[in-house]
């Protein structure tokens, strides 16, 4: 399912590693760690200013076409104010500003609501995290990112157009033999309805997976609160680890779509911190759909050129 070549340098072990289902490559170099370039966050006592709390997300934040936003529990769903996805909404966690831990209940509610909202659209879907600037919050108070799209993204298409063919050429689902190969690696961590252990090409630093018996967004509800459990055991163990930051994106295949091959997973990596207080331009979708968000339209660099670069 995957291979690893390994070189020895004067300075270590260096790994290059290939999944063969969907050709994505990644180089492990330990020795790197030794930098220490991570920093404890430095987190922003003050809620004046942030959209997200008490007092200001109802004047702050857009309303769905009714007029409404979409409550659960303490989470408050909304549509995004500047989207990069046909249907994108944004789903605030808690009123907290700044929770020195997260409450189960709250983020399942957070997740219920931004399915809840995700389940309007048809397109292919995914519920994403950034927490902190350093993983690309331009937001400290913490909130989640649901997206739809009638294209699944980079990753998403590798994964379920490769879990596809994986059907067909084997009549058995690639991510069930995967979990069964991992179980008995030292990549396992730990699994319940939802099976947990590293990825052997992990995108990111301490790339964790969680895999779920299912296939599309309709079906997530009785699992919510298994992965919730899961996600809040993986965030401790990164922050055992001495880091805060992180990033994380649930994918799912399109409506109706059940059996055909995938299976919804969960990926988290932990984002370092060589700078307490610096904002990182890459985050969820960058880092873990593979495909980058730009600001400026090729076509505006020609004029903009013409007009400041000659100078």
């Amino acid at each position: 399912m995957f291979t690893i070549h390994e070189i020895r340098t004067e300075q270590g072990i260096l790994q290059y590693r290939h999944e063969s289902l969907t050709g994505i490559r990644c180089r492990i170099s330990p020795v790197r760690v030794e930098r220490q370039i991570n920093t404890a966050p430095s987190m922003p006592a003050s809620r004046k200013g942030c959209p997200f709390c008490p007092g200001a997300i109802t004047t702050s934040t857009p309303t769905f076409a009714d007029g409404s936003r979409l409550r659960c529990g303490e989470s408050m769903t909304f549509p995004n104010l500047y989207p990069f996805a046909e249907h994108h909404v944004v789903t605030v966690i808690t009123p907290d500003h700044a929770p020195d831990r997260f409450d189960k209940r709250c983020l399942a509610d957070a997740i219920s609501g931004t399915a809840e909202a995700l389940a309007r659209s048809t397109g292919y879907a995914s519920i994403n995290w950034n927490y902190l600037p350093s993983a690309g919050a331009s937001i400290v108070h913490p909130h989640l990112q649901g997206i739809a799209d009638p294209e699944p993204t980079r990753l998403a298409d590798l994964y379920i157009a490769g879990g596809r063919r994986y059907l067909a050429d084997h009549g058995r689902l690639y991510w069930d033999d995967l979990a069964e190969r991992e179980r008995c690696s030292g990549r396992f961590l730990f699994e319940d309805e939802i099976f947990w252990s590293a990825s052997p090409v992990p995108l990111g630093e301490r790339e964790v997976r969680g895999i779920l018996p299912i296939s599309t967004l309709a079906e997530l509800g009785p699992y919510i609160e298994p992965l919730v459990d899961g996600l809040l055991r993986i965030i401790d163990f990164y922050r055992s680890l001495g880091t805060h930051a992180f990033n994380a994106s649930i994918f799912f295949d399109a409506p109706g779509t059940a059996g055909r091959g995938h299976r919804v997973f969960c990926s988290l990596i932990s984002r370092l911190n060589p700078n307490s207080l610096s904002m990182c331009d890459s985050a969820f979708m960058e880092r873990l759909h593979l495909e980058p968000v730009i600001l400026t339209l090729p076509e505006d660099l020609g004029p903009l050129f013409r007009r400041l670069g000659s100078r």
